[in-house]
């Protein structure tokens, strides 16, 4: 089964950091990849009493404006996300829904005292990317460290984790697609 999934950016976003997140993906799912740029008034998710977006919310407005049943879609963002139980969240999905969103917000090493590092926030961002859509594909969170779709609570557990979506959730995966056959 083919799977199509578009990144919509949503706010400045530099190509080349787009065209890594879409090349990772791509390869990752085996997928045909688009990317796109979308326009909400970000100022209706804004809570200004915890001075962050409601992800419940935006997620929902996305999945109305930009979902498509054929399609897997993925907002990119980079404001402070929050849902209503999380301090913070990085991103979130609905399992096996058609649609996920991810920040780029808390991802920075700036944003933790530390030098910044290009190349570790596109690393984290990929990372980040692949487990929403992983979401979307009807996974749910794995117990093996090194997989992608591991619980990240902290940059330090993205960090920890690869980019690929473990064996064990590769075949859950596969048997979702293609109706448990």
């Amino acid at each position: 089964m083919e799977i199509n999934i578009t990144l919509i950016s949503f706010g400045y976003f530099e190509e080349y950091f787009l065209k890594n997140v879409a090349e990772a993906v791509k390869l990752e799912f085996h997928a045909s990849v688009n990317i796109k740029e979308g326009h909400l008034d970000l100022s209706e998710f804004y809570d200004p009493v915890r001075r962050q977006y409601n992800g419940v919310k935006l997620l929902k407005e996305v999945d109305i404006l930009f979902g498509s049943k054929d399609t897997k879609t993925l907002g990119l963002f980079s404001v402070d996300l929050f849902i209503p139980i999380l301090t913070y969240i990085y991103g979130q999905a609905y399992l096996n829904g058609r649609t996920g969103i991810a920040s780029l917000y808390r991802l920075s090493n700036e944003r933790y005292g530390m030098n910044s590092n290009d190349k570790l926030i596109i690393d984290r961002f990929i990372k980040e990317a692949i487990h929403e859509l992983g979401h979307t594909l009807g996974l749910i969170h794995c117990h093996i460290p090194s997989c992608v779709m591991r619980s990240s609570t902290y940059v330090e557990d993205i960090d920890q984790k690869s980019a690929n979506i473990c064996l064990k959730c590769h075949n859950e995966m596969k048997s979702i697609l293609t109706g448990g056959s």
